[in-house]
């Protein structure tokens, strides 16, 4: 038998009578006045904020930290292969540069969408310390994910005719066809990676994938140069040693987690897998569509970028430009991934006022962190174009763009710490309606009549685009301000019970034996 503390963690928020018990009692429907007890305390000086902050910033970064690391590393991956790819070949490096942003770009914002929905039911199922739902979570992810995949494996199949839909040339979309295919055991290595690892953030058990992400990293570029280089297998090198990295990545994760260093989290395959599927569904989907609208929003600016008068000049300066905001996004993913990991937590625990000053503190140093970086690219604007290329055009119009990169990424160093609240919080369907509107309705056509009817070029298309981030981001701090968040830690609990499946018929016995001692 639980704690005094630990029995409103057990109750059904639907069972009216408790629910009166307590109330009458002087406490919510489901004992927030017992649970809260580890709550922050008001702040009212500004000593008091500090020392709050303090104490937030170094949870935060104790989950921040390591999964900046671990993004990065997984990041490397595809970026390190096209680097060795070059060197085997100009049509190679195209073959694996197209695949990798056309084919497994798509895919990999599928998969880390759909995944993502683990982070709001076992980030809340953690905090409401039911450890036991975490394995069944991430079960029923695998088996959504795995079914994607299957169905993903026809746009790897038939990658070759889309790409020459598209408009790519010839040469470049048979190599690029043929290397997909090669590719398919990557996909299903994503529709198992996902799920382990909102599973393990759930958990703060970042560390462990930091080390993993770097050994998978080291060995992936000595492997990389001995088959690719050494060896002289090329594009089937490449295969190899990338669906090898991402699988060796996948194995040593799930030997971690079956050791049974995760205790209640893991209890071995069950058959829980496969119930209340629909729910799960639902919110996979709307996580991927919610976070598949962003990253194509801005994989849309360089194929517009395609179209303008002087297209080489274009697309390789804003290639420059995006490459450098894609490593600063991994750093806001990791600010991201421990967001919502401490909203998930902290609402689930029925921490309601823990949960907002984790934004606080998140939104607060993302926003830092992202000026130091704009800061450096500022000053050295005429400086760093020359380690990305030798045209005096395209480091001219670098130069001539820093300054809206360099509010793209204090911008999106903020934005995706909102995302993450919105994810902690279940609110993934809500935020795809906001990014369909401000992203493809306003964003889009303003970047495209600035662009092209204005003339304003390239620079014109990235301020209509950017300017629908900006709309974007302002809704979502006003969703976040506006935030009730008594009634989130409510709809946590309604929510972990609503996915139980058959645990509940547990719960349900475990009330009987509490509804005595709480009378």
């Amino acid at each position: 038998m639980g704690t005094a503390q630990e029995l409103p963690l057990l109750i059904d928020r639907d069972d009216e009578e408790i629910s009166n018990h307590l109330l009458k009692h002087g406490g919510s429907s489901f004992g927030s006045s017992l649970i809260a007890e580890g709550d922050i305390k008001p702040i009212h000086k500004v000593n008091d904020f500090f020392r709050e902050f303090s104490i937030e910033s170094k949870k935060l970064w104790f989950l921040a930290g390591p999964a900046i690391f671990t993004s990065i590393c997984q990041y490397s991956l595809g970026a390190i292969t096209q680097v060795f790819a070059g060197q085997v070949g100009t049509l190679e490096l195209a073959a694996v540069s197209v695949e990798n942003s056309v084919i497994a770009g798509f895919s990999f914002g599928v998969m880390l969408g759909m995944g993502s929905a683990l982070e709001t039911l076992c980030g809340q199922a953690f905090g409401a310390g039911q450890l036991d739902m975490l394995g069944i979570y991430m079960q029923r992810s695998w088996v959504i994910l795995n079914t994607t995949a299957v169905l993903l494996t026809f746009l790897y199949i038939f990658a070759a005719p889309l790409l020459k839909l598209i408009g790519q040339q010839d040469n470049i979309a048979e190599a690029a066809g043929t290397f997909a295919i090669w590719m398919i055991p990557q996909l299903f290595a994503y529709a198992v990676n996902f799920p382990i690892a909102k599973f393990l953030q759930a958990q703060s058990k970042m560390m462990v994938m930091a080390v993993i992400s770097f050994a998978a990293l080291v060995f992936h570029t000595f492997f990389s140069w001995l088959l690719m280089l050494k060896l002289g297998w090329g594009l089937v090198g490449a295969a190899v040693v990338l669906n090898v990295s991402w699988w060796f990545i996948n194995v040593a994760q799930l030997l971690y987690i079956f050791s049974g260093t995760c205790g209640r989290a893991w209890s071995g395959f069950s058959m829980k897998a496969f119930e209340n599927l629909w729910g799960f569904v639902r919110l996979s989907i709307a996580s991927a569509v919610m976070l598949c609208l962003e990253i194509w929003y801005f994989m849309a600016l360089i194929l517009f970028a395609g179209y303008l008068k002087n297209p080489e000049v274009s697309v390789d300066g804003l290639s420059i430009c995006t490459n450098i905001l894609g490593w600063a996004v991994m750093v806001a993913m990791g600010f991201n991934a421990a967001t919502s990991v401490r909203v998930s937590n902290e609402l689930g625990a029925n921490h309601p006022r823990t949960a907002k000053f984790s934004v606080v503190v998140a939104v607060i140093s993302s926003f830092i962190f992202g000026l130091i970086l704009s800061l450096i690219l500022i000053t050295t604007r005429k400086q760093y174009p020359y380690a990305f290329t030798s045209s005096k055009d395209v480091r001219k119009l670098v130069y001539q763009l820093t300054p809206l990169l360099a509010f793209s990424i204090v911008l999106n160093n903020v934005q995706p710490v909102l995302s993450g609240v919105a994810i902690g919080a279940g609110w993934q369907a809500l935020v795809a309606y906001v990014n369909i509107a401000c992203y493809y309705l306003f964003g889009i056509p303003l970047g495209l009549i600035l662009g092209y009817k204005l003339d304003l070029g390239v620079k014109g298309i990235w301020y209509g685009m950017i300017t629908g981030t900006v709309v974007q981001t302002c809704i979502l701090f006003l969703m976040t301000y506006r935030t009730n968040w008594d009634k989130e830690a409510s709809n946590a609990e309604v929510r972990i019970q609503q996915w139980k499946g058959k645990a509940e018929d547990k719960v349900n016995e475990i009330e009987k034996k509490t509804l005595p001692i709480l009378q």
